[in-house]
């Protein structure tokens, strides 16, 4: 089994347990508004409550009276803090003051509290009233050249219902530019897994985990991203089914948790095992391995015609003889190197997958954030296909979704690339002319802000500024658009990174009462099983100034183009409406105001799972996609004399996203700084570094721009030789706004080329 030639010192107690306790009632303490966020703990992820605002696992069917993680309780905590960012704050902080302040201490100050104006002359925001900010955005909109210089940008928080009004609107405006926080993260897998059985989402439910033999976990850290994932592989750990994790990195939640409702693990303080196997291959690697897998299980075959599938194949795929050359033309020397696995652990893996019957490929941005991440992601269901683990129980293909409704907003329109059929569906629904060209995704919306393409900007939550790459460039491609408006609930680096103008529009947050003319409205959401279900808030808003995400978008709507085409105001005022309206243009959605209120909401059909193909053949199609003909660290090394490594940028244990909760990375080792790189033992004997030095760290490439950052502690780390790991957004400067996914445009924020020396003096 592969292993890294470091100890990890990090940390020796299982995942959660104590520790997840103590930092949650840490975190609820610090919100200095414990009580309330108690109260709104309680209702989090349950019938008539809300959905916690965190990650998209989906809810089991069986969960009990308490059903959320410790990173749920940072989210609640942060969200219910007394702590305020009003007038007051802004007309004593400058926004050059702020510039200089950190994530976290932006982000600790409080709750936006109503809506703010940055004329561009003024050195601080203004308060402004909620119809003067509805016209600014309005005077700049219609003052545009072509509807196409606007963007409209979505974070995965956002509701089905706003998602759905928001693109609704920009249609009506004239534009598909709909980048959205999807093609920073899993868009590889929504484009691979469409090329390969038609549907861009996962085939499996929550059940299905119940009745894997096997799960295999690829590229993701459920402990720090998606904790109550935790739960599931734990049930299935003592079931006695095979968990086998591989990532490049050795996470402790991976191998073992303690789960705090667990009598017998919190009074013994033990832990379940989570992982039976755990393999750690080279970053960008995963592909290599699954082509090794698919090569050993083609020569299996020779001698047992039960390894593959035959009846599956022959009866639902297409272009397997294709694939069956591309696999048999691959070198094993290319296999091992590019995987940094050995041919045993490859055949170990094998060995694993044959003598399961059920299995479960889960994966998240390990997968999803190389060049080649598409073919990674096709290579997955390729493997999946040959022993027909798809469209059965207990088996298929599962990409864990990052923010709470980052899926369900694709599925309501939020995208840069609709259907011919969803434009359709619009045009009849409402009698107008819908744009029908491709619109910006995310990194092509910052080319076109720089080159003054695009010239407004609005964000429907998110942190822009710090979540995209190549931070330098995005700042000023920020400042040259004539409008930026953010719709927030707290204070964050994109609302100083402004255009010459710029709003701050605060909104209610999910945990929050959402009073409309109609009463008290619930919201949807849908998981990453494809589940939607409704979400009420239950603590009074944060203010009485704040709108909904509704409704600021009605507002937004109705001052820039009118209600001759659809009357957003009456939408805004009742949300059952807005279901009605989604329940008549997306299939699927039928009866959708009376479906919602079932317990646990309902399912949306997934065709995969029926095997039923939505591609052009009507089969499911292997990809025949050849290995990557170099990673990114053999590309860069002949451009410099140093040693180049492979860097991912990763979230620490106390940061959801881009919101950073506090500065402690505990089952990394790490507490009170961020600034760090976890380093192999033997990168650093031949850098001549040793633990606690500092280092520059500085982008390997052939382009002109230089790209570094500095004084970043050095720490030894389970990691494979050749690869490193640092934080983002602070390793985001790092990462080239050209390098990009191929056949998706997903910045490859997991395999940048890097050199590392020593810092000339300590920060």
């Amino acid at each position: 089994m592969s292993k890294s030639n470091s100890n990890n010192p990090a940390y020796a107690s299982p995942a959660g347990g104590w520790g997840a306790l103590r930092s949650s009632a840490k975190h609820i303490i610090q919100s200095e508004n414990a009580m309330k966020g108690v109260r709104a703990l309680l209702r989090a992820n349950q019938p008539g409550g809300f959905d916690c605002p965190g990650c998209a696992w989906g809810d089991s069917s069986t969960a009990g009276k308490i059903d959320f993680c410790e990173n749920g309780v940072k989210a609640i905590a942060w969200e219910a803090t007394s702590k305020r960012v009003d007038a007051n704050f802004f007309n004593q902080y400058s926004i050059t003051d702020l510039k200089s302040w950190d994530d976290h201490t932006l982000e600790k100050s409080g709750r936006l509290t109503q809506p703010m104006f940055y004329d561009g002359e003024n050195d601080h925001y203004q308060p402004i009233s909620w119809d003067n900010a509805f016209k600014i955005v309005a005077k700049s909109l219609t003052a545009l050249s072509s509807p196409d210089e606007a963007l409209l940008y979505t974070s995965g928080r956002a509701s089905n219902e706003v998602a759905y009004l928001y693109q609704l609107f920009g249609r009506v405006l004239g534009t598909n530019n709909f980048p959205d926080c999807s093609n920073m993260c899993h868009e590889a897998s929504g484009v691979g897994m469409t090329n390969s059985i038609g549907i861009g989402k996962g085939t499996v439910t929550m059940e299905d985990f119940n009745e894997a033999d096997a799960i295999f976990v690829f590229g993701q850290n459920p402990g720090t991203n998606h904790p109550r994932m935790l739960g599931t592989l734990r049930k299935a750990s003592k079931r006695g089914a095979t968990i086998v994790s591989i990532n490049n990195l050795k996470e402790r939640g991976l191998e073992k948790f303690a789960d705090p409702q667990s009598k017998k693990e919190m009074i013994f303080f033990t832990g379940t095992k989570i992982s039976q196997y755990y393999f750690t291959p080279h970053l960008g690697g995963d592909m290599a391995l699954l082509r090794g897998v698919a090569k050993s299980l083609f020569k299996r075959f020779e001698q047992d015609k039960s390894v593959l599938d035959m009846d599956f194949i022959n009866e639902n795929c297409q272009d397997f003889e294709a694939y069956q050359r591309s696999v048999e033309s691959s070198d094993w020397d290319k296999i091992i190197s590019q995987s940094g696995m050995s041919r045993e652990d490859i055949e170990q893996v094998t060995d694993i997958y044959v003598n399961s019957e059920k299995v479960i490929f889960t994966w998240a941005m390990g997968i999803t954030q190389h060049r080649h991440s598409v073919a990674t992601v096709r290579e997955l269901v390729n493997v999946l296909m040959l022993r027909g683990n798809i469209g059965k129980k207990g088996a298929g293909a599962c990409p864990v979704r990052g923010h709470s409704n980052v899926q369900g907003n694709r599925t309501v329109g939020i995208n840069e690339k609709p259907s011919m059929a969803f434009l359709d569906a619009l045009e009849q629904q409402y009698s107008f002319s819908v744009p029908r060209n491709i619109g910006f995704n995310t990194v092509e919306s910052i080319h076109a802000m720089l080159s003054n393409e695009a010239k407004v900007f609005i964000a429907l939550g998110g942190n822009f500024a710090a979540a995209t790459p190549d931070t330098q460039r995005i700042y000023k491609a920020l400042s040259q658009c004539d409008l930026t408006v953010q719709i927030s609930t707290k204070l964050n680096r994109s609302h100083l990174m402004t255009g010459k103008k710029a709003l701050i529009l605060p909104c209610l947050g999910r945990t929050e009462i959402d009073t409309q003319l109609s009463g008290e409205q619930c919201i949807t959401v849908e998981d990453s099983m494809s589940m939607v279900h409704s979400s009420t808030g239950q603590n009074e808003p944060a203010s009485e100034h704040l709108r909904s995400e509704t409704a600021i978008i009605a507002g937004i709507a109705t001052a820039s183009v009118g209600d001759s085409i659809v009357n957003w105001n009456r939408l805004s005022g009742d949300y059952g409406l807005i279901r009605d309206e989604i329940s008549a243009v997306i299939p699927g959605f039928e009866h959708y105001n009376s479906r919602v209120k079932e317990k646990r909401g309902f399912y949306l059909n997934n065709s995969a799972a029926k095997r039923q193909w939505n591609t052009p053949s009507k089969k499911a199609l292997f990809s025949a996609a050849l290995l990557p003909e170099k990673l990114a660290h053999e590309s860069a090394q002949n451009q410099t004399e140093n040693k180049v490594l492979t860097l991912q940028t990763l979230r620490s244990h106390d940061q959801y996203n881009t919101t950073i909760y506090g500065m402690d990375d505990r089952y990394r080792g790490v507490y009170g700084e961020r600034k760090v790189i976890f380093v192999n033992v033997d990168d650093m004997a031949t850098l001549s570094l040793e633990q606690g030095d500092y280092v520059k760290i500085t982008t390997v490439t052939n382009d002109t721009v230089e790209r570094s950052v500095d004084h970043f502690k050095v720490i030894e780390y389970a990691i494979p030789k050749g690869c490193v790991a640092a934080y983002y957004p602070e390793t985001n400067p790092l990462v080239p706004l050209e390098s990009i996914a191929d056949g998706c445009g997903t910045p490859t924020y997991k395999s940048i080329p890097i050199s590392l020396e020593k810092s000339l003096e300590i920060a």
